[in-house]
Formats: C-alpha cells, sequence, structure tokens
C-alpha cells in the first residue's frame, strides 16, 4: 500500500503547467509505487525534449529526509524520463524503498515554462512482515582457532546492504571491543538472496609474518573467550530493525596449522534397497558454508547423485539421502579440493603456505575421493 502527506489524497492540479495557453484539464502528480508521473498535460512531449539537467529542474524526485520543508541536502533520485499514454514518467534507477519518503517537485518556470510549481509527497509503506532474526551464526562450535578466518551470519529474511560492519563487534572477556578484528570489504559478501552473510577475521593478522600480524598480532588469543555482538539495529530489506540482538559467546583455541584428510573421514554405510543416510564423520568441524556444495556422491554408473544433505554436530558430521533406495554397488564420495576446516586449510593445502612455495609435482587435484561399497541385500 502507498500512502502520501499532502493536502489532496492521490494528486495535485497544475492549472497551467507546460500549456502556452490555460487549459481546463486536471494535471496531476501521481505515484503508482515504481514510477512517478504527471499527467494531463497538454503538451508534454515538450518537456522530453529537454536536457537530462533541465528534466530534473523541471520534475525531480527526492529522498525526503527533511519533514517535507525543502529538498534536504541529497541529490536527486537518479532514474529515466519517458512519455506514456501522455504522461511524462520517471522511473528511478532502483526501486523505491519500504519505508522512505519521496517528495515531488515540478518546477515550470525553472525552465522557463508556464505554470506555478508544486510538490508532492509520498510515503512507501513497509510490508506488515513479522521482525528479522539471526537463525544461527557458524561456526556452531562455541571453541574456534587463534586463526579462524571466517563467521556465517544466517538472517530469517532478506537484509538491507552497506550496514553490515557497524553492526558487528568482537568484544572481549572484559567488554571491551576488540579493535580491527574483521576485514571490512566495499562488496559486502552476501549470497543473493541477502540471507547469508560472510564477515572474514583480517587475514593480514592471521597469516604469520604479514605487517598486520606484526604489528597487531591476530585477534584471537588461545584461551579467552569473545563474544560476537550482531546489533539490533541492523535493518532487514523492508528497512525494519532486527527483532533483538544477538550474541555469540566462544573461546579461542590453539592455532590450526594441519590440513583436512580424507583418510581420516568415517563412512557409516547404509543398507541395500534402503533410503537411509551415509554418514560422514569428520574429526574436526569444516566450513559449513562450504560443506553443503563441495561434497557429492557418485553411484557406479558414474552419476552423482541426487538427494538431502544435512550437516550436523557443530559441522563435525555430513548425512546424505538419497532421492531414490541405495543399489547394491561401489560408491565414491568426492570431495572438492577446496574444502576448508575453520582456519582455511584446504584439502589442497593450509592457509599459511605461501603459493609460491608450493611444489605442483606434489599438489592434491581438484577433487579427492573415499570409495564405499553397498552390499546386496
Amino acid at each position: 500500500m502507498i500512502h502520501h502527506r499532502a493536502f489532496l489524497s492521490v494528486f495535485v492540479c497544475l492549472a497551467t503547467a507546460f500549456s502556452l495557453t490555460p487549459t481546463a484539464s486536471a494535471q496531476e502528480i501521481r505515484f503508482d509505487g515504481a514510477t512517478f508521473r504527471v499527467v494531463n498535460w497538454d503538451d508534454v512531449r515538450r518537456a522530453t525534449e529537454l536536457s537530462g539537467e533541465d528534466q530534473v529542474r523541471l520534475f525531480a524526485v527526492y529522498v525526503d529526509v527533511s519533514g517535507g520543508n525543502s529538498t534536504g541536502q541529497l541529490p536527486a533520485v537518479t532514474g529515466s524520463y519517458s512519455v506514456e499514454a501522455g504522461a511524462l514518467v520517471f522511473e528511478p534507477r532502483y526501486p523505491p524503498a519500504p519505508g522512505v519518503s519521496y517528495r515531488v517537485v515540478v518546477d515550470p518556470g525553472a525552465v522557463d515554462l508556464p505554470g506555478s510549481s508544486s510538490t508532492l509527497t509520498f510515503d512507501v509503506a513497509r510490508p506488515e512482515t513479522p521482525p528479522t532474526v539471526v537463525e544461527h551464526v557458524y561456526p556452531s562450535t562455541n571453541v574456534l582457532p587463534e586463526n579462524q578466518l571466517k563467521l556465517y551470519i544466517h538472517f530469517s529474511a532478506s537484509m538491507s546492504r552497506g550496514e553490515a560492519y557497524r553492526n558487528i563487534r568482537l568484544l572481549d572477556a572484559e567488554g571491551a571491543e576488540v579493535q580491527l578484528a574483521f576485514l571490512e570489504l566495499d562488496q559486502e559478501l552476501w549470497t543473493r538472496d541477502f540471507r547469508r552473510f560472510t564477515i572474514l577475521f583480517d587475514p593480514g593478522r592471521i597469516k604469520t609474518g604479514l605487517v598486520p600480524n606484526l604489528e597487531e598480532g591476530r585477534a584471537l588469543v588461545p584461551g579467552r573467550t569473545y563474544t560476537l555482538v550482531i546489533g539490533r539495529e541492523w535493518r532487514d530489506a523492508n528497512r525494519q530493525p532486527l527483532e533483538s540482538e544477538f550474541r555469540k559467546t566462544f573461546r579461542a583455541g590453539p592455532f590450526d596449522d594441519v590440513a583436512p584428510d580424507v583418510s581420516t573421514w568415517r563412512l557409516d554405510v547404509p543398507d541395500a534397497g534402503t533410503k537411509a543416510p551415509v554418514r560422514v564423520t569428520f574429526p574436526e568441524p569444516l566450513d559449513h558454508g562450504l560443506l553443503d556444495g563441495l561434497i557429492a556422491i557418485v553411484n557406479p554408473q558414474g552419476d552423482t547423485l541426487e538427494g538431502s544433505v544435512e550437516i550436523r554436530d557443530d559441522e563435525t558430521r555430513w548425512l546424505f539421502v538419497p532421492d531414490d533406495p541405495w543399489e547394491a554397488g561401489n560408491y565414491e564420495l568426492v570431495a572438492g579440493a577446496e574444502l576448508e576446516d575453520l582456519a582455511g586449510n584446504a584439502l589442497n593445502g593450509l592457509f599459511e603456505v605461501d603459493v609460491f612455495e608450493v611444489d605442483e609435482t606434489e599438489a592434491v587435484g581438484e577433487t579427492e575421493s573415499l570409495t564405499f561399497s553397498i552390499a546386496p541385500r
């Protein structure tokens, strides 16, 4: 629903705008939730012949930050002008945002056209939706290595962009903020649906020998307790704040300099003819964001099986349930070499190792695998 603050309900009359002679038609400013337009003009095409700068002087839309008293300090909203069914239409480059007020200013005199200036303000209502919450922060475990690389924050609904770093803090046991703990990127790391945000501990502070590491040390100190705080002021895609602040308390453990090794994984194999899961247990937690897409099962015919994946027990267990019952035969569990542990150590190398020091003749291939068999019933 679209609401607006004005003396008239949805439009304002511009009795002589854009006409060399008086006209009896009522000229109106309208907003349909996506575009702004002025309708019932006698000579509307004259406006489209103006330069881009003059079009803005004639017909401009502003985000209202001043309560309707002026155009405020923000520049006009960018977009394009066109003529549709006799109306001059302005389409913003980005869709009008819920919870934001927009002020439309029409000023014919600014471009030497007849008519008086008019202003109308529209409010874009927020949808009636439940408050967004932080559903989970991964890793799930409450013991993270000193060289922890990243955290995944999952939300119950899509979030707004550009607000992450001012709403995330890391506190020590005394409640003091750990300064410069995270790497703040201009391009925030979101999934396509804006429901999962990835935050990186500053790799420069993690990796031995780099300047930030030498000057600041790592953000996490083994044996100490920390709390990740996600502020309630972080707004979702509907510009509503989170339902509540979220906190995750954890302890820093020892430095992890051992790469994952598939030979240490334990497989529990189901019976043929069932749809019981294959269970894979790891000796340490692995990266949740990678676990969901970098392990697959290949059947005896060489095809990747379709099914559902579940990750349990603080990311130390991976379960796969096939869409169809298991057939007897030899199978292969295939893991992408990029699969990492919590410290960024991958199947194909340690996070600490400089890429120029890797012996390519000993490098792990694109995948690693384990074979298992399902016996006939």
